[in-house]
Order: C-alpha cells, then sequence, then structure tokens
C-alpha cells in the first residue's frame, strides 16, 4: 500500500524530464517532483512552455529551433521571465541551473521542439507538471479554466514515443478562478482510474526536503518578480505551510476571495496517454502551429457542445 502506481512506472527511468504544462510558473510545480527523482539518483532536467519573450534573447541562448535554454544569467528585455528566476534559485542551491524553454506554439511545432530537446538530452520519460487541475479536463466540463497551453503540451507529448508519459497535477481548487468545477475534476480523475491511467495522489509536505526547498523556491521567485508573483503557486505553498482560508499573498488577488486548504498542497498523476484519449477535442488541434489556432479550436468545439451542468459538492 506504501509504494505507489507512480514510483512503479518512474522506477526504472533513467533520463526524465520535468515539465511545465500550461506556462507561467507551471514549472515551479514540477520542482519538488524534479528534487525528489534526483535524490533518487534520477538525471533530471527541467523545461517549460514560456510566456516569457523569447524572441528577444540573445541567438546563443537557443539550443535548437524553439528550444531555449535559460541559465542564471541569461539576458533578457522581458522582465517577466520565471525560468530565469527558477535558474538562479538551482544555481544558489548548487543544483544544475538549466531551464530549458518552449515558444508559446502550436502543437505541431512544440512537438517538434520537446523531440528536439529529448534527443539532445536522451530523455526517456517525460513528466508534464500542471500548476491547477485544468489540464485534466475533457471538453465537456461546464468550464475548462485555461485550457490553450495545457492541451497544446498535452497533445505535443502524447505523439511521442517515450518510455513513459506521467501527467501530474499540483494544486486542487486553485481553477476555480477560472470557471473550473472541482467535483468534474474527481468526476474525470475517476473515470481515469476505471480506465487503469489514474496513478494515485500523494501530499506535498514541509516536513520533507523537497517540499521545504519548493516554499524557498517559490519565496525566491516573488522576490525575483515582487510585482508579478504567481497565484497558483503561491496558493500551493500557503496550503504546505498550513494556512487556511482567504490567505492573502499578494495584491493580484485583491477583490476575490482564496480558499487556501490541504488539498491544494495534492498531487494527482495520471497517465499521460490514457488523459490525451478522453479528450473529446485533441485531435482537434494536432495540426495547429500557432497558439492561436488551439484557442480557436478549442472555442469552435465548445460552440457545438452543451457542458455539463456544474455540481456542487454534497459536503
Amino acid at each position: 500500500m506504501l509504494d505507489s502506481p507512480l514510483s512503479a512506472r518512474l522506477e526504472a527511468s533513467e533520463r526524465i524530464l520535468v515539465a511545465g504544462a500550461g506556462g507561467g510558473f507551471d514549472v515551479y510545480a514540477g520542482l519538488p517532483l524534479a528534487l525528489a527523482l534526483r535524490d533518487q539518483g534520477k538525471e533530471v532536467h527541467l523545461a517549460n512552455l514560456s510566456f516569457s519573450r523569447l524572441e528577444s534573447l540573445d541567438i546563443d541562448a537557443w539550443l535548437d529551433e524553439d528550444v531555449a535554454v535559460i541559465g542564471p544569467d541569461t539576458a533578457s528585455r522581458d522582465w517577466y521571465f520565471p525560468e530565469r528566476a527558477l535558474a538562479r534559485w538551482l544555481d544558489a542551491q548548487g543544483l544544475p541551473a538549466t531551464v530549458y524553454a518552449f515558444p508559446k506554439v502550436g502543437v505541431r511545432p512544440l512537438r517538434a521542439a520537446y523531440a528536439r530537446l529529448i534527443g539532445r538530452l536522451g530523455v526517456d520519460t517525460i513528466v508534464l507538471v500542471d500548476g491547477g487541475t485544468d489540464i485534466l479536463m475533457r471538453g465537456d466540463e461546464a468550464g475548462l479554466g485555461t485550457p490553450v497551453e495545457d492541451m497544446a503540451s498535452l497533445a505535443a507529448v502524447h505523439g511521442l514515443d517515450l518510455r513513459e508519459k506521467i501527467v501530474a497535477c499540483l494544486g486542487f481548487g486553485v481553477d476555480a478562478y477560472h470557471g473550473v468545477n472541482h467535483v468534474q475534476v474527481l468526476e474525470n480523475l475517476a473515470a481515469l482510474e476505471r480506465d487503469g491511467a489514474y496513478l494515485g495522489a500523494f501530499s506535498l509536505s514541509r516536513a520533507t526536503k523537497p517540499g521545504a526547498l519548493y516554499l524557498d523556491a517559490v519565496a525566491h521567485a516573488r522576490s525575483e518578480m515582487p510585482d508579478y508573483p504567481s497565484i497558483v503557486n503561491g496558493s500551493i505553498a500557503a496550503a504546505v505551510r498550513g494556512e487556511f482560508g482567504d490567505v492573502r499573498f499578494t495584491a493580484r488577488t485583491r477583490g476575490s476571495e482564496l480558499f487556501i486548504n490541504p488539498l491544494m498542497a495534492l498531487y494527482f498523476a495520471v497517465d499521460l496517454d490514457g488523459l490525451a484519449r478522453r479528450s473529446l477535442y485533441l485531435e482537434r488541434i494536432e495540426d495547429t502551429v500557432l497558439a492561436r489556432q488551439v484557442a480557436a479550436v478549442i472555442a469552435a468545439y465548445r460552440d457545438e457542445i452543451r457542458p455539463r451542468p456544474p455540481k456542487a459538492f454534497p459536503h
């Protein structure tokens, strides 16, 4: 009972890419996993779908087409740069301080970028990480959250041939602001369990080394970008610290009522291909080149259907 399906799936993995699916600070949600896997002797690399202006980077920052190599000293004219903030934190910890970054593009170029990076690094496993749980939405829910980047990443990695492909979500509840009904998140997880694709849940604890380092990394990111701290990771960090309710940690949430709670510190893990097969529109975005094409396809699909009505927690 103490061995999880996730740990069993990753046992034989040697070189693992932990990648943020939804852009922004999503890679931070994968940091505790990356640290824990590294402590197990795995070779672990970090990557992220970036919201930063990667086109402003010097040519020396590019490993390959659509694959940037971000380090502590990478120069950029963009003040919003979570990947560099993380690289600086890693460097301060004496850890490998490279974070790979993909531009915000459609499925075809994103898959090609992943393939190039995998080829360069010899990766055999990808753990795609979502800060929040809207990557678990299949398309007919009451609300999808912010699906464009998550679905582009899911579709891109789904088309790759690797030993293991996993999706891990951290931050249950944070997507309520964007219309996600979390009863439907649980309903989707139950369906994935029936399909044999659910790999279990586990808590991120501040009493563990990865948990403590995660809290430090989130605090460091806030100091790097004080005007735009991550609401998602700030909420998760508050939950990991044991805070509860309408916790204030940034002016960005002014006017909103937060519900910080222990469920936000839970990881949910699923088989990536199993999740992709349950999507009702993933095939439609397969040939997209631009992110706005992904958005247009999703919007068109939503216009065709009658979404499942939201449900309230019964207890």
